[in-house]
């Protein structure tokens, strides 16, 4: 599959360096309806365990958004999480591609919500 390229390409760089810098699990980044961004690491604490994407849906909720354009997370799975793919569709609908990536950013996986 080839590399993104424009704004989608962007959110590939945001959730590399997300990642990179938490040493976590998993970086996401997600564009929304305004064109904003949000990047976003795995939160892996005792008490609390919340997806790189979960994260980044929950910054733009918070922040009034009210729609995705993209996601892409970068992980080792060798798949999307299904509970990513419901969070994204329970806020932004169907339809909004979400790209999987290896951890170096090379995009594996696209998906609709």
């Amino acid at each position: 599959m080839p590399d993104l390229a424009g704004e989608d390409g962007k959110l590939v760089t945001l959730a590399r360096s997300t990642r990179a810098r938490t040493s976590a699990a998993e970086g996401a980044a997600v564009r929304d309806s305004d064109g904003r961004t949000y990047a976003a690491a795995t939160v892996d604490l005792p008490s609390l365990q919340v997806s790189a994407v979960a994260v980044c849906v929950a910054m733009a909720v918070s922040s009034g958004s009210r729609g995705l354009e993209a996601v892409v997370v970068l992980t080792d799975a060798g798949s999307l999480a299904e509970r990513d793919l419901d969070v994204v569709r329970d806020f932004a609908g169907a339809g909004v591609p979400i790209h999987r990536g290896d951890p170096r950013g090379r995009v594996v996986e696209t998906r609709e919500s």
